[in-house]
């Protein structure tokens, strides 16, 4: 694979492959990656998403090709391109590179390279590889809604209307730029109900929000459904972070009566560090600061959305300056109420202990959150009595000003 021998064509291969995409349906796009082979001096290149679970890189198949096992994100070369979003080669049986399909830091897969000849590959290999990786995840990005292939392929088990529901109307599950990151998480994954966020970058304000809506299954997603629609429809209508709790409040009212959904809403100045948010009937966020927790945020600020007709009390709109560099957690109690067996809770301690030590580690931020998710999981024997979800947030710092 170019050690020595090929001719590489990386731009060429770019090129030919985001001219011949948008002519083909999302199926055949595997087969244009492996297209592609000649020009990177390789023998195969194929495509691996990792599934809903984050547990396994499951590869996309191409007619007539080997049927490939999906592959372990924990414990291969190919789940450490993906977990440290760094390219990983192995040199041993024809040799191979792995290379994260990564948009800004939501994780799609891998891109498996085989090699065409053996010994380590140069510079301009692994450039070549992230040349292509890169036009393959903006292919994937933009094109997946419009055919259930990956969908498909991402499913360990059927998936319930409830979950089907969600999965449909959550933002990716990471999203960063040079002044802020968010990654969340949502479990179980093939049959949740009332656990969503949402989160959106406008300008300097970075919005985000955790809704846990009573009950179960498809009434609770869908009641989840209305308070994330209520919420995006107030954000973009320009009202202010209290007037946004009061919309989706009156709208849960209106449509649902009797019907409550704990939440967290925040609002970060990217420009400041200013943190102000709302903490309606919910766990109250964490601040961590330098791998270390500093406190408890202030709640409940307020009663859950859709009961705030029985208090004549407005919501309290807590403000707290971050540094550049701290992390907020934001959670559902599906988090810290997972039990073993015995009955002992998952409880806060243990998940600051959790999140302290990953950070220590330096993870990416989205890889913090999928090992939380999994230990949940595990200290419940893969047996949730609630849906879990989290979502972290990290402010880098303030833009520099522009060079005069």
């Amino acid at each position: 694979m170019g050690r020595g021998g090929g001719e590489l064509d990386a731009d060429g291969a770019v090129r030919w492959l985001l001219r011949e995409a948008p002519t083909v349906g999302v199926h055949e796009l595997p087969e244009l990656v492996a297209a592609l082979a000649p020009l990177l001096d390789a023998t195969a290149v194929i495509v691996y998403v990792v599934d809903y679970t984050q547990s396994r890189l499951v590869a996309l198949p191409t007619l007539g090709g080997p049927d490939r096992e999906p592959l372990s994100v924990d414990g291969t070369l190919a789940g450490r391109a993906f977990t440290t979003e760094q390219v990983q080669e192995q040199t041993a049986a024809g040799g191979r590179l792995w290379v994260p399909l990564v948009h800004g830091c939501d994780r799609l897969g891998v891109l498996e390279v085989e090699a065409a000849a053996t010994g380590p590959a140069s510079a301009d290999v692994r450039d070549a590889g992230e040349l292509v990786a890169a036009a393959v995840t903006q292919l994937l990005i933009s094109r997946r809604r419009y055919s259930d292939l990956l969908e498909q392929r991402r499913r360990r088990e059927p998936m319930q209307v409830a979950a089907e529901i969600m999965w449909g109307l959550l933002p990716p599950l990471s999203f960063a730029t040079d002044q802020v990151l968010v990654a969340g998480v949502l479990e179980p994954c093939f049959d949740i109900g009332g656990d969503a966020f949402d989160y959106a970058l406008n300008r300097q304000l970075l919005s985000v929000a955790v809704f846990d809506a009573v009950g179960h299954g498809t009434p609770a997603s869908l009641l989840a459904t209305l308070a994330i629609g209520a919420y995006r429809n107030a954000r973009r209508c320009g009202l202010d972070l209290a007037g946004t709790a009061r919309s989706v409040d009156k709208h849960l009212r209106a449509h649902q009566p009797g019907a409550m959904v704990s939440a967290v809403l925040a609002e970060l100045d990217c420009g400041t560090g200013e943190l102000r948010l709302i903490v309606a009937g919910h766990p109250a966020p964490l601040l961590l600061r330098d791998g270390r927790m500093i406190k408890t945020l202030p709640g409940p600020t307020a009663l859950p959305l859709g009961l705030w007709h029985m208090s004549s009390d407005g919501p309290r709109v807590e403000v707290e300056g971050l540094h550049p560099g701290d992390q907020v957690l934001f959670y559902t109690d599906g988090v810290i109420e997972a039990r073993t067996a015995q009955g002992e809770w998952f409880g806060v301690d243990r998940l600051v202990d959790f999140v302290t030590r990953a950070l220590a580690d330096q993870l990416p931020l989205p890889e913090t959150m999928r090992r939380l998710v999994h230990a949940i999981l595990a200290y419940q024997d893969d047996q949730l009595q609630d849906d879990a979800s989290a979502v972290m947030l990290q402010w880098r710092a303030a833009k520099p000003p522009p060079r005069q």
